[in-house]
């Protein structure tokens, strides 16, 4: 399963990077909206994990034209925005699920499992 992540802090984005290898995923890290657009684009992916505030590009444009091109990969949106605004947001974006950070790791292997 090849695996999308999409975060821009470096010690979060490594620590679930890491996370997800050991739990044998193949995974494409990128640190930016612009940069995940164009992966999305390019490469066929079994999931994302997308965070919300991202340099360039914020996560809901991506997610939003993405849906737009009619890629209906399951998508997570991880972020610390955490209002039922902000979560109906994602949702009405076209997200499958939405995670608040912090999160346990397990939690999001296990909704990504759920997902995939």
């Amino acid at each position: 399963m090849r695996i999308l992540l999409v975060e821009d802090d470096s010690l979060l984005g490594d620590g679930i990077h890491a996370g997800l290898k050991l739990a044998d995923y193949a995974v494409d890290w990128v640190q930016d909206g612009e940069m995940a657009r164009l992966a999305l684009l390019d490469h066929e992916y079994d999931a994302c994990i997308l965070d919300l505030g991202l340099p360039k590009r914020d996560g809901i444009s991506v997610l939003t034209e993405i849906r737009g091109r009619g890629k209906q990969l399951p998508v997570i949106i991880l972020t610390a925005r955490d209002t039922s605004a902000d979560k109906i947001s994602g949702l009405d974006a076209g997200a499958d699920d939405y995670l608040t950070k912090p999160f346990d790791l397990p939690e999001l292997l296990a909704r990504l499992r759920a997902l995939i």
